[in-house]
């Protein structure tokens, strides 16, 4: 398993609200968590760096394997999270303060993530990409009720209007979900300054491209900020390689490798 992750400014924002990065707990589960924070002045830029690092600093002390562990640590800690931020935008100097979060742990073949707000995880799987969160947004809501079409949404006055974040005063009810990744297929985390620029299909063709994961993330961000760059543009990567076959010379087993790397002991069978 590959993992690509970059951020940039973009075109016309004066600073970066957004942050990213990767943490690995005692056992080596990477938990990979995106953030897009909001709010006057730097309120923006403390909600999504604190969202990020303080999820990290609790993620790196677990020795979490299981999903169900990975599920219920993702629901406590967002809710605490959201707490944290919520009274600190309660002071004049970052009222209104929060953040979006998108928070994936890798677990061999499958990823476990959590989605609050309107960043987005897609898959693609087969030349084919697929969205696997929904916007918690306005025009999200208007949307599925009918009232909105996804061309009026792509391009509505309040198409930023977010309906959850971390840091509101109500429990955070953060979207839960498991994907199984296959070979060659990707996970795509971004803020909203990246989809907002370019298409799903244009994010296919990128990917699909004969480069490394580093380059390919950068060529997604070189082509939304040629078309703008109206907000920071923030994506992780991930890449389910080919599976790799590790030969013991000491021993007569077959080790087989695990998504993450690690191999897996197996007897060789004799025919």
């Amino acid at each position: 398993m590959k993992i690509s992750l970059v951020t940039d400014i973009g075109q016309k924002r004066s600073n970066n609200q957004d942050f990213i990065n990767k943490f690995d707990n005692k056992n080596g589960i990477t938990l990979v968590i995106l953030a897009d924070g909001m709010g006057g002045h730097r309120a923006g830029n403390i909600a999504s760096e604190m969202t990020v690092t303080d999820l990290g600093r609790e993620w790196i002390n677990t020795d979490y394997t299981e999903l169900s562990q990975i599920r219920d640590w993702l629901l406590v800690t967002l809710e605490a999270e959201n707490r944290k931020v919520y009274e600190l935008g309660q002071t004049d100097e970052y009222k209104g303060m929060g953040t979006t979060v998108e928070a994936l742990a890798i677990v061999d073949n499958n990823v476990i993530y959590a989605h609050v707000g309107d960043s987005r995880i897609g898959l693609l799987h087969q030349g084919e990409y697929q969205l696997l969160t929904s916007d918690h947004s306005l025009v999200n809501e208007l949307v599925k009720a009918g009232q909105l079409t996804e061309e009026e949404a792509a391009n509505h006055p309040q198409k930023n209007i977010i309906t959850q974040s971390i840091g509101q005063a109500n429990p955070v009810e953060p979207d839960l979900g498991v994907q199984v990744l296959e070979e060659n297929d990707y996970l795509i985390i971004n803020s909203d300054g990246l989809t907002n620029m370019i298409t799903n299909d244009e994010i296919v063709s990128i990917l699909s491209q004969d480069k490394n994961l580093d380059d390919k993330n950068n060529e997604l961000v070189t082509l939304a900020n040629e078309r703008g760059g109206l907000d920071n543009i923030t994506i992780a990567l991930i890449h389910a390689e080919s599976e790799i076959i590790c030969w013991s010379l000491s021993d007569p087993q077959i080790y087989r490798t695990g998504w993450n790397g690690r191999c897996l002991s197996g007897k060789r069978s004799h025919s």
